[in-house]
């Protein structure tokens, strides 16, 4: 693992520049993960006990990783076809996964003197688990995925090779305390059932060390000291009393202390807190640097090292009260913050891949995003170490619309808990509080998503997170929901999920909507079509033609509810706004147009809300950040790291330094996301006509906005006359020395949307008339003059610098130019980091653009860009 981070780390590290290294602390002393497993259905074995046998004939067995559920080991023996491809997932027969399955290894015991264990988590959704023979704990026992399980098998195991078997029971999310897909995407047939996280082997002497951990204390808003309280579980596990020295390092500084234990006793050892002046603090990325301190603690009995303890921490401060406006507000260090994010998604059959995650991350980066939010599906800890050291903060909690809330959601699926979930619950509530404490990447933790719990399901989370010394903030609900004790989330969950126009968001009068006010914690206007590259390799040539023809039809690679099932509402949209689509390139490049607007307008009117007086937005979670699979919804990008026009329309949004169009006051405002005033400013907006003829141009100089998120008004545009139905509008800001700093293109209509509020539904509010956009179809052609040069990049990287100019002679702009990096047989080079992208240039204008990408991705060809506007064609160069 420590190996595959360090590459990760130099890639986010070239992607992101002034990241910093990504590795993460690696395993801990005496401690390996088993590395894989010989898999197969519980039907064909006669005898339990015998799997776990040294020498037991497991032929025709199915080998996997370390982390595999069953369908994921079985595709990868090549038993089923891609599941991410039309409908192949659904033709897969769901009988092999109604039994319970089994995964064998053999590990190796070197000394048999040590004591030996077995650390068990992400088990979907309970197990047997067996050693040489022996059933060492029960289905009853190791049940949950989030549950932790520190099973002693000192007396099970010999010297030389021992083996292992998990006999995994299927999973059900709707009776089980587990993970599943609620409306997010299909199913896996197996439903995840298998090992999501790792199971590690760990070895010590008498005396073994757990749950090692700081408690910091900052001094806020000074940030000049803080105070760090090291703790750890202290555990005797012989038959004998001991005396055990634990000494070791916090941050560098000197610890020890002496304890004394009984024949199987535990206790926490808390250390005298250590004082450090002018620390190094964790910020945000982009609020500054994310050091990590380093905690190691040995266990000593008689001289001899027992146990040892490695882990890494941050020091940070993080609150998040309610505003006056009843909002949940997040502050980091003393320091408010707008919470800007995306909903995030493991893989559908949940493989963990380090680079990839990594990639997401950066892209979330890319995007001037600060936020995950994790709605259950919470990643292994490589994720957290991630993130950490990336400077992108996580919002983990339990889902929805299952088991997890089938006691408090009335009559939604998911079913009432028994006596035998509450102490599941409590458990995996410990386990993830302590498992997750340390990282300062974690800003909170929701107990409850849809609906809140009720004081006994409360009181079990709460308990458990005291007693983990938990840290940050707990959230009653992602909803506007309250628990008995914690009151009111601060957050509300009004929708919608499905297509709203632009100008929905800028809406603060309907209190049940999810216009640009209070925390927003989950919202979209719904679908977000991938590229044609992309849907090419999801899709059949016949799906595609429903895809555009008919989007009504039900599309199998939408969501598996019937509220979601097809692409009706979008469609509607999209044929009454830009007009009906003639042909798939047709549809595909007006849902880009339609995606860039909308997303772009979400996150505008959330920024420039954020230091309103009344009613602020104090964050906002699109949903979803990505996909777990190939989908054509709530994704800002695709399943092959894509990016479309949802994700330009985001990144444009987010710009540390923006001016941006407000749909609601039809004025030009720029937003400062900066940590420092901006002075001596100017802006300017021009409106065009579709035949390119300016009808209007205002310019306002010596502008100041202040840091933090804080918006101006730059200039009104109000009333013009003489515009076509369709119109351009471009908006620039450039700094004192003349430089631009932010472009911003709009296409506006004289004839707003209307909605229709009284028909509002929890999922979207219905649009009565249509903004007439048709009039983009009017636009001339335009040329596009484009070169392109590429340089090797640090580790291992490629950077190619684009260049493109509208040479045409007349008026026209070369309208929404989208640059795609691609190998000789034309297909994209993903990941990839744009500077900009998706823009618009009027004639004689040029922009130049920088990509940045792994050298390796282009198998060997040479790079070429792929430049294709709205009116200007295609081309490509090679650089």
């Amino acid at each position: 693992m420590p190996g595959r981070l360090l590459a990760v780390a130099a890639l986010t590290a070239a992607l992101i520049p002034g990241v910093a290294g990504a590795a993460s602390a690696g395993p801990e002393p005496g401690q390996a993960a088993i590395p894989g497993y010989l898999i197969q259905s519980s039907a064909k074995v006669a005898d339990d006990a015998a799997v776990s046998k040294p020498g037991f004939d497991a032929k025709g067995w199915y080998p996997v990783g370390a982390q595999s559920t069953v369908y994921a080991g079985l595709l990868a023996n090549g038993r089923y076809s891609d599941p991410f491809y039309s409908t192949n997932m659904k033709n897969v027969p769901t009988a092999d996964f109604k039994v319970p399955w089994w995964y064998r290894s053999d590990i190796k015991v070197a000394d048999p003197s040590q004591r030996t264990y077995l650390d068990i988590s992400g088990v979907l959704s309970k197990a047997d688990i067996w050693v040489n023979g022996t059933r060492v704990a029960t289905k009853d026992e190791v049940n949950g995925p989030y549950t932790r399980h520190d099973l002693d098998v000192t007396k099970q195991v010999h010297e030389g090779v021992n083996s292992v078997a998990f006999k995994v029971y299927p999973n059900d999310p709707n009776n089980d305390l587990s993970m599943g897909w609620i409306d997010w995407a299909q199913t896996p047939p197996d439903q995840n059932m298998g090992l999501a996280r790792e199971v590690v082997v760990r070895h010590s002497g008498p005396v073994a060390l757990r749950g090692a951990h700081v408690v910091t204390k900052l001094n806020v808003p000074g940030l000049d000291h803080a105070d760090l309280t090291a703790k750890a579980d202290v555990r005797n596990d012989s038959d004998s009393a001991v005396r055990a020295t634990v000494s070791g390092t916090v941050a560098g500084r000197p610890v020890s202390q002496e304890v004394s234990l009984a024949a199987h006793e535990k206790k926490t050892v808390s250390f005298p807190v250590i004082g450090v002046d002018k620390p190094q603090v964790w910020w945000p990325a982009g609020m500054g640097g994310q050091p990590m301190q380093q905690l190691d603690l040995t266990a000593t009995v008689g001289g001899t090292t027992s146990d040892a303890s490695h882990s890494s921490f941050g020091i940070r401060d993080v609150k998040a009260p309610l505003n006056s406006s009843g909002g949940r507000q997040y502050l980091v260090n003393g320091k408010p913050l707008m919470i800007k994010g995306g909903g995030w998604s493991p893989d559908l059959l949940l493989r963990w891949d380090a680079g990839r995650a990594a990639d997401k991350l950066a892209y979330v980066k890319n995007l001037g995003l600060n936020t995950v939010r994790l709605e259950g599906h919470i990643e292994p800890d490589a994720f957290f170490d991630l993130a950490d050291r990336m400077g992108v903060l996580t919002m983990p909690g339990w889902e929805c619309c299952d088991k997890w809330e089938g006691q408090v959601n009335g009559d939604e699926k998911g079913e009432p808990w028994t006596e035998a979930d509450y102490p599941i619950a409590k458990a995996s509530m410990t386990a993830e509080a302590e498992r997750l404490r340390d990282h300062p990447s974690v800003l909170s933790f929701h107990i409850g998503s849809d609906f809140a719990p009720n004081a006994r399901i409360e009181k079990g989370y709460l308990d458990a997170l005291s007693a983990a010394d938990w840290p940050a903030a707990v959230i009653s609900a992602a909803s506007a929901k309250a628990s008995p004790k914690l009151g009111p989330s601060g957050m509300k969950m009004n929708g919608p999920y499905d297509y709203v126009p632009p100008n929905y968001w800028y809406d603060k009068a309907h209190k049940d909507a999810g216009g640009a006010w209070n925390f927003n914690s989950e919202t979209s206007a719904g679908p977000d079509i991938p590229t044609m590259d992309t849907l090419k390799r999801m899709m059949t040539p016949a799906e595609l033609e429903t895809l555009w023809k008919n989007p009504s039809a039900p599309q199998y690679h939408r969501s598996e509810s019937e509220t979601f099932a097809n692409l009706k509402i979008f469609g509607d949209a999209l044929a009454g706004r830009y007009g009906k689509p003639t042909s798939l390139d047709d549809f595909v490049r007006k849902a880009q147009l339609a995606q860039y607007e909308n997303v772009r307008a979400e996150f505008e009117s959330h920024s420039r809300n954020f230091t309103d007086s009344k009613d602020p937005s104090t964050g906002l979670i699109y949903w979803m950040l990505n996909s777990g699979w190939t989908s054509l919804h709530w994704q800002l990008f695709d399943a092959y790291l894509d990016q479309n026009g949802s994700y330009f329309g985001a990144k444009k949004a987010n710009e540390p330094l923006h001016i941006q169009y407000s749909y609601d006051t039809k004025s030009a405002e720029v937003v400062n996301s900066t940590t420092k005033k901006a002075s001596g400013l100017t802006a300017s907006v021009e409106l065009f006509n579709t035949d390119g003829t300016k009808k209007f141009s205002k310019t306002k100089k010596n502008l100041s906005v202040n840091g933090g998120g804080a918006h101006a008004k730059a200039l009104d545009i109000g009333s013009v006359s003489g515009l076509s139905s369709t119109y351009l509008a471009k908006l620039v800001l450039t700094d004192s020395a003349g430089k631009e700093v932010s472009r911003n293109v709009y296409w506006l209509s004289t004839k707003d949307d209307k909605l229709n509020w009284s028909k509002s539904d929890w999922y979207y509010t219905p649009t009565s008339s249509y903004a007439d956009l048709s009039g983009l179809s009017k636009l001339g052609a335009a040329k596009v003059g484009a070169t392109a040069t590429s340089a090797p990049g640090p580790d291992g990287t490629t950077v190619t610098t684009v260049k493109l100019t509208n040479t045409s002679s007349g008026k026209t702009p070369a309208f929404m130019v989208d640059t795609h990096m691609v190998d000789s047989a034309g297909t994209p080079v993903l990941p990839v980091s744009w500077s900009d992208n998706q823009v618009s240039l009027w004639p004689g204008e040029s922009v130049t653009l920088t990509a940045t990408y792994r050298t390796a991705d282009l198998h060997g060809s040479a790079p070429s860009v792929r430049v294709a506007g709205w009116n200007t064609g295609t081309q490509t160069v090679g650089s």
